[in-house]
């Protein structure tokens, strides 16, 4: 169809767009800001607060000890997840029913039970328990011998609970992360005469750290105050230390705030380690692909 001069000058027409007024989002902006703007007001004011107590208590000895407790029960805790989710996710893709089974039952189980009774029953194995030791199976002699009242502290009861109950999780984010990479580059490998375990190390896990990096950001966060669970078998984290002070000054509110001030300022931090962390991988996705052409070099060289 031919276009007509009159046609051909309207469509050539620069098109001014009017964006239709939109007086709800004003006035919910209004609100919105009316409302923090009074919250703010009334906590800064409220004198049943007790700011000074809150900032004599900040910077306290006892508190910081209980903060490094929780950078330590944080970080250990999802080291020996990751590692134990990783394990997990191998062992379910792998062609083995038994170790299928096993990983199944162990993300089944510690994700099904509530991580406050966990913690609860590692503190107290030593119930069933009562020693732990190496030797001969069975009511054999025994080598070294441990008694699990002594062996079983509540820091070491706490780092059972968290980092096994992570595993669980881990489990299946590894294993999504896993099976999103392409299964033909998994044959290709194969191909060439790499192993199992070179095609995981070498191809697959370096590609699958793409989509494993954010949930395990945010599992990490949420760790952090999920140490703050460790307060019922009387751990030193940062929140039973709290609890510890205001037992003795009945502070309860003020020192409950100085917990959450600790809490917001780690969560904030991996945020934003978290947000950097993310930049990187999706930065650096091409040099990933060429890193794994380049392991799997060798191995073409090889077969040619």
């Amino acid at each position: 169809m031919t276009k007509t001069p009159q046609t051909a000058d309207v469509a050539d027409l620069p098109i001014d767009a009017v964006r239709p007024p939109r007086p709800g989002r004003w006035i919910a902006a209004v609100v919105a800001a009316f409302a923090l703007v009074w919250l703010a007001y009334t906590i800064i004011v409220n004198e049943n607060l007790h700011w000074d107590v809150i900032a004599e208590y900040l910077m306290d000895g006892r508190v910081l000890g209980g903060l490094w407790v929780t950078i330590q029960l944080t970080v250990l805790s999802m080291v020996i997840g990751l590692a134990l989710g990783i394990l997990a996710a191998v062992m379910q893709l792998s062609g083995s029913p038994v170790l299928r089974g096993a990983s199944a039952l162990y993300t089944w189980f510690f994700r099904g039970t509530p991580l406050l009774v966990q913690l609860i029953f590692w503190f107290n194995i030593g119930l069933v328990f009562p020693s732990f030791g190496i030797g001969v199976p069975f009511d054999g002699p025994k080598l070294i011998e441990w008694q699990a009242n002594e062996l079983i502290t509540p820091f070491t009861a706490a780092l059972l609970g968290l980092a096994i109950n992570e595993g669980a999780y881990m489990a299946e984010i590894v294993r999504a992360g896993i099976r999103s990479v392409d299964p033909g580059q998994r044959e290709a490998a194969e191909a060439l005469g790499m192993s199992h375990r070179q095609v995981l190390r070498r191809v697959v896990l370096p590609q699958a750290m793409r989509v494993i990096i954010p949930p395990t950001g945010n599992q990490f966060i949420s760790m952090l105050k999920t140490t703050s669970m460790v307060s019922v078998i009387a751990g030193a984290e940062l929140l039973t230390v709290s609890q510890r002070i205001y037992l003795g000054n009945f502070e309860v509110i003020a020192m409950l705030i100085v917990a959450s001030i600790w809490y917001i300022v780690l969560t904030t931090i991996a945020s934003v380690g978290q947000h950097f962390i993310e930049k990187r991988f999706e930065r650096g996705h091409h040099a990933l692909q060429v890193r794994v052409r380049r392991n799997l070099r060798p191995f073409s060289r090889g077969n040619a």
